[in-house]
C-alpha cells in the first residue's frame, strides 16, 4: 500500500472522528417544579346602563310606586 493513501485515510477517519464528537446536542427535560405565572393586574371597568324613557318614567318622583 502507498504512503500517501494511508496517510489520507488516516487523516480521514481522524477528521470524521473530530466532527461526530463535535456534533450539537439538544436535550428537552421536563421542569421538577409547576410553571407559575404572576400576573398582577388591575382590572377596571366602567358599566353604563341605558333606561327607556318609560322607565324613567315609571321610577320618577311623581310615580307612587314608591
Amino acid at each position: 500500500m502507498n504512503k500517501e493513501w494511508m496517510l489520507s485515510v488516516t487523516v480521514a477517519s481522524l477528521l470524521a472522528t473530530f466532527l461526530v464528537g463535535c456534533t450539537p446536542r439538544v436535550e428537552v427535560a421536563v421542569p421538577e417544579k409547576p410553571i407559575t405565572i404572576n400576573l398582577n393586574v388591575k382590572v377596571e371597568h366602567e358599566i353604563k346602563v341605558k333606561i327607556d324613557k318609560e322607565l324613567d318614567e315609571i321610577f320618577s318622583e311623581d310615580s307612587e310606586l314608591f
